[in-house]
């Protein structure tokens, strides 16, 4: 490692004077031209923190579902994991350092995670199809190399398939092959199989609409698709060849506006789903004989799925976390089973090793009904992308289930019923005022805004309302529900006024329609 090398390097990716960001949930996110330095300074990162963890470290390019100006990037961990908090500590105080602090700050970080600089390290790099994404991968490969780092750029690859070859590079191949080929053969095998068994006849149940978003999830669907074309029909709309990325379309679209993405026609009863931009999330929806759009968000994916291994299993307890992938994940890693989705469609089922080992061990030897649940759980094991959420694999899980269970759209919609509800956004001078408790249902600060949130809720039947900073942009998130949608219009407006006079709100007050 060589300090004058990082230095001139370091000044090629110079740091825009005044700026600072904070390593989240989901990375770091904001508008392209201001991401160079980041980019650079996270291969340097993460070249320390594969020195540290002796393992294959990915580094993902993408805004997810940020608009298309927008770009951002995220550490995986060796497990295929989001990067342990704190190293998020590490990614915001390297990425905010001035330039002439870089290689003391590189140093401080080495001390305090105990980094062997002597031990090799190894960088996996993906991209999704923004028009920055190439440009700023090179950037993340500057940083690798300057601090002798080894590196594998995959190119455009959905993030799931980013975190899917971390895990694999870092279990010797046991959990798969680390190729896009691989990933392809790994889940597709599993599909197959798991559809074998099931009991509909034709294929009722085997066609789906799917908007990609305008993003890489229609690249590689497409590609994908010849695997599992036996099982499933699949027809791609917003597949990037027209329409900028996650614009009037996307799972975030269609889950904040309840409505279809543009440039999907929908017949009366047709399955859909909706990707985002890098592929990590997904909803379905559909449109009755009257016309009426009913959306299936991850909340109802996450029944389909735990009612379906309810089934084959025993016992299955529900738990709250605060907001955020990660949070779920980490809850979800405590259980032989976890099944974790966000309403917005990120989620996936992860598995202990022990309970994976014990399922396909059963799968051959216990008697031909208790073997053919087992199998079908070794199926369902080898189809989730257990490395994060995925859009791709949990579309063919979902499309699985429904099958074997004989359910259609309108039949898995009823399995519950929501109460009408409504998603604001408030844009404030600093998310961070707001500070919540109760997994996020409860805010503590700034003072007197639960006690008004509290006082307009009582104003509704059946209703609730909560806040929340965002994760990737300085918004404060408005979360309301009511006995009708007028009335959770109504509260969501008058909750986010609400934020807007006490959490320091900007620019135009909120004002009814949305």
């Amino acid at each position: 490692m060589d300090p004058e090398a990082v230095r001139k390097y370091s000044a090629l990716h110079a740091k825009p004077d005044g700026l600072v960001l904070q390593y989240g949930t989901a990375g770091f996110r904001t508008k392209a031209e201001r991401l160079d330095h980041v980019m650079f300074r996270m291969g340097l990162l993460a070249v320390l923190r594969s020195k540290q963890t002796k393992s294959t470290i990915g580094v993902m390019v993408t805004a997810s579902h940020n608009p298309e100006e927008d770009n951002g990037v995220k550490l995986v961990d060796p497990l295929g994991e989001m990067l342990a908090p704190s190293w998020e500590e590490h990614a915001t105080c390297l990425a905010n350092a001035e330039e002439r602090d870089v290689w003391r700050v590189l140093m401080d970080i080495s001390e305090k995670a105990a980094v062997n600089l002597q031990q090799e390290a190894f960088v996996v790099i993906g991209r999704d199809t923004r028009p920055s994404s190439e440009r700023l991968s090179q950037s993340v490969i500057d940083g690798v190399t300057v601090l002798g780092g080894q590196f594998h750029d995959y190119g455009l690859l959905t993030t799931p398939q980013l975190h899917y070859m971390v895990y694999c590079r870092n279990s010797s191949g046991r959990y798969g092959e680390a190729t896009v080929d691989g990933y392809y053969q790994k889940l597709s095998t599993a599909f197959v199989e798991l559809t074998k068994q099931a009991f509909c006849g034709g294929n009722e149940y085997r066609s789906l609409k799917v908007d990609c978003a305008n993003g890489v999830g229609a690249l590689k669907l497409r590609e994908m698709e010849p695997y599992f074309s036996q099982g499933l029909s699949v027809q791609l709309f917003n597949d990037g060849t027209k329409g900028k990325l996650n614009h009037l379309c996307g799972a975030d679209f269609v889950k904040s506006h309840q409505r279809p993405p543009q440039g999907m026609e929908m017949k009366s009863s047709e399955r859909c789903c909706s990707f985002d931009g890098d592929a990590d999330r997904i909803v379905y929806y559909y449109s009755d004989t009257d016309g009426h759009f009913h959306l299936i968000d991850g909340d109802k994916i996450a029944t389909l799925i735990s009612s379906f291994l309810k089934e084959l299993l025993v016992e299955v307890p529900v738990y709250c976390t605060k907001t955020g992938v990660k949070h779920l994940h980490h809850k979800a890693q405590e259980f032989d089973v976890g099944v974790y989705f966000e309403a917005n469609g990120h989620g996936t089922v992860l598995f202990s090793k022990a309970a994976e080992m014990k399922i396909k061990q059963l799968a051959k030897e216990l008697e031909d009904k208790k073997r053919k649940a087992a199998q079908m759980l070794a199926n369902v094991i080898d189809l989730f992308n257990q490395a994060a959420g995925d859009a791709i694999s949990d579309m063919l899980v979902i499309e699985a289930i429904l099958a074997l269970k004989g359910l259609t759209v309108q039949e898995w919609d009823a399995l519950y019923t929501d109460l009408p509800n409504r998603q604001l956004k408030v844009k404030v001078a600093d998310r961070q005022v707001i500070s919540t408790t109760d997994a996020e249902r409860q805010a503590v600060t700034p003072p007197g805004l639960q006690e008004a949130i509290n006082d307009l809720v009582k104003k509704y039947k059946l209703s609730r309302a909560f806040v929340r900073p965002s994760g990737t942009e300085d918004v404060v998130r408005v979360y309301a529900e009511a006995d009708s949608q007028e009335s959770a219009d109504s509260l969501a407006h008058e909750v986010s006024l609400a934020v807007f006079q006490l959490a320091g709100g900007v620019g135009e007050r909120p004002h009814p329609g949305f």
